[in-house]
């Protein structure tokens, strides 16, 4: 089921591009798919869920692929975030996304408006984070600023690229160009008082998360404490930095790494003393409860 419903979203896609998303109905989607429209509604109350669905399945993927390009990666390298905008635009580019999402600005439609101001907000929250990987936890206070700035003059860049046509421009280049603006504004800001935007915005615009429940974070910080008491002497240092490191991404980081936690987790399963513990898989569980939320949440 799970794989001819993604092959009625990709088949959707293809009209989309072809066609533009308004002027698509449900029966192309039917005659193009080759589905009788009982099996679509089974799988889509609506032409606007079909596309928010599209749009995750994209944003999962390049998600997975952004990840990829940070794994053994110092986060502080500034050329491998230049790397993960780079694939962000291709990502667009490919899909025709630009396109997709001004059709959606012009719709009255709530709810597919509701979902791309919630992935807005997501992809501001992703670069903060990465900024203050970048550029250090001192420059915190002014980097929610300078991540919504860094948005600005990359969307206005790329709109005026795509008018010239420079055959002698990549998208690299533009890139690296926005990066290297924001780089040297945030030395500068970072030296004045003056903050227009606060990082508790986006804590007040996006759903709230397991992190901020109480009894998620009591759960989570006893099972840690329990399997840190029953640590092996051999490689214990090592264990208690990865059981801090999963404690620390999923209560005080605001994008905690998925692919870093479960890299973790699998060290830890790797020890025959720990991989019995029922702590350890209540750990797991707990991972994947705060995973689950923020995937049902978008």
């Amino acid at each position: 089921m799970k794989d001819r419903k993604q092959h009625v979203i990709k088949m959707a896609h293809q009209l989309f591009i072809e066609k533009g998303y308004q002027a698509t109905s449900i029966q192309d989607i039917l005659d193009h798919s080759g589905i009788s429209k009982g099996t679509f509604y089974n799988y889509f109350s609506s032409k606007t869920e079909l596309l928010i669905a599209l749009f995750k399945s994209l944003f999962k993927q390049l998600e997975k692929e952004r990840n990829d390009l940070l794994t053994g990666q110092d986060p502080a390298n500034i050329d491998i975030f230049i790397k993960q905008i780079e694939l962000q635009m291709r990502t667009n580019r490919t899909n025709k996304l630009i396109s997709l999402f001004e059709e959606v600005i012009v719709s009255n439609d709530a709810d597919l408006k509701q979902y791309m101001n919630q992935g807005h907000l997501k992809m501001l929250r992703w670069i903060y984070s990465r900024f203050i990987d970048i550029f250090g936890e001192d420059k915190k206070p002014c980097l929610l600023d300078c991540a919504i700035m860094f948005l600005g003059i990359l969307k206005s860049t790329l709109r005026y690229d795509s008018l010239t046509h420079d055959p002698n421009r990549s998208i690299h280049q533009v890139v690296r160009y926005s990066v290297e603006r924001v780089a040297a504004t945030v030395q500068e800001v970072s030296k004045t008082s003056e903050i227009l935007f606060h990082a508790e915005t986006l804590d007040n615009l996006l759903p709230p998360s397991q992190k901020n429940d109480q009894m998620y974070r009591q759960a989570l910080h006893l099972t840690v404490a329990d399997l840190k008491k029953d640590l092996p002497d051999k490689d214990k240092d090592k264990y208690l930095e990865l059981l801090d490191f999963v404690q620390d991404e999923l209560l005080h980081t605001r994008s905690p790494r998925k692919f870093l936690i479960e890299s973790a987790l699998l060290s830890l399963k790797g020890n025959k003393v720990l991989c019995s513990k029922q702590e350890l898989q209540k750990l797991a569980q707990l991972t994947a409860d705060y995973f689950n939320q923020m995937e049902f949440s978008e």
